[in-house]
């Protein structure tokens, strides 16, 4: 029986978790994490009858009556690195999310990995460890990619990541674009954030980030493809010129599964596969002009350094001060590409090094705005 930890379960990526383990034999959940969602946390424990639970807000993890209660950063790396705890699904957002990864991953276990802003932040410190534990990305793009890539990485020339292009892909001018509509994302179901970078390209320049580090591509072989259909979730092409692709329904329940059962396979909870109900698929190359973002994370992945970091920071502050209408949608574009200008990078950086450059660039934004 392999025991799980879920960190981040009353998110979208938390709840399909849930779900996957409610049909899948030989793993048990012993522990729960979220972020300040405490009537939902109680509901899941309840159901499920975990010993741990715990949430990333500390005044909300007060309110908290269980039999292990946890809170903060320090108790998400606490059930982490928690003896016997095979699998660690790490769902929590931000590149706060680091430090139970590298919790997790020196204590052995498997992390089930659906935060890319961890990766891409603090990827230069991450590689250089050696650590006993593994990650097995959750993204349905990453997921593809590992599953095309494994046992021919000699094989391949080039990974290409596929694009919804989010809700504004055919929209003629991104000024005056809403909260509400910015977050009406045309294929996925995922929390506000994500569908925000969904919606300017970022999340899809994060993936380019995360994948140098992931997979040891650099940036110049990887290639972003606007896919609205979201059927081909990665490709990979060989040095032969022939391509492998990865289809499916977009379902996270498949992603995640895997990430579990690796290197099995099982059934999986999702709807069958039919190519004539998928119908035609088309791409488009990304527009860089409209959606600059892309175009910044495609330096910042070159460059690596602090500059991932700190694009990646400035981002995460932007995009909450859309959500919180004291930014406009192209405001989140001209923010941070101020922040990353001003920048000085560190090309070898220490892990405090990147802790400097994210709280600096939060700071900037403040300023720029």
């Amino acid at each position: 029986m392999k025991k799980v930890v879920i960190l981040g379960s009353t998110g979208s990526i938390g709840k399909n978790a849930l779900e996957v383990l409610r049909n899948l034999e030989g793993f048990e959940l012993v522990g729960i994490y979220g972020g300040r969602n405490r009537e939902l946390l109680l509901k899941q424990a309840e159901e499920w009858g975990v010993e741990y639970i715990g949430l990333v807000d500390e005044k909300e993890a007060g309110k908290l009556r269980w039999r292990r209660v946890l809170s903060g950063i320090e108790g998400a790396c606490e059930l982490a690195s928690l003896p016997g705890v095979d699998v660690v699904v790490l769902a929590l957002v931000g590149s706060c999310a680091v430090y139970p990864l590298l919790s997790a991953l020196k204590s052995g276990k498997r992390v089930a990995m659906a935060n890319k802003e961890a990766v891409v932040a603090y990827g230069p410190v991450i590689e250089k460890e050696k650590f006993s534990g593994e990650i097995i990305p959750v993204d349905s793009e990453h997921s593809s990619l590992f599953q095309c890539i494994k046992g021919r990485e000699k094989e391949v020339e080039r990974i290409y990541l596929t694009a919804s292009g989010g809700p504004f892909r055919e929209r003629e001018s991104l000024e005056g674009i809403t909260v509400e509509e910015a977050l009406r994302h045309p294929t996925w179901s995922m929390g506000k954030k994500i569908t925000i970078d969904s919606a300017t390209l970022m999340n899809k320049g994060l993936e380019v980030i995360e994948a140098t580090f992931l997979f040891g591509f650099p940036v110049e072989r990887i290639k972003v493809v606007i896919h609205p259909q979201s059927i081909i979730h990665g490709m990979v092409e060989l040095k032969d010129g022939s391509f492998l692709a990865h289809l499916s329904w977009p379902d996270m329940k498949l992603p995640i599964q895997y990430a579990l059962t690796y290197p099995e396979r099982r059934n999986a909870p999702v709807k069958p596969f039919n190519p004539v109900e998928a119908g035609k698929l088309t791409f488009e190359e990304p527009d860089m002009e409209r959606f600059p973002l892309l175009s910044l994370a495609y330096r910042a992945g070159k460059e690596k350094g602090t500059f991932p970091a700190v694009l990646n920071a400035a981002n995460e502050e932007a995009v909450k001060l859309f959500l919180e209408e004291k930014l406009s949608f192209t405001g989140i574009f001209r923010v941070v590409e101020r922040v990353v200008e001003l920048h000085k990078v560190i090309e070898n950086p220490s892990f405090e090094d990147i802790e400097e450059a994210e709280r600096w660039a939060r700071e900037e934004v403040k300023r720029c705005t």
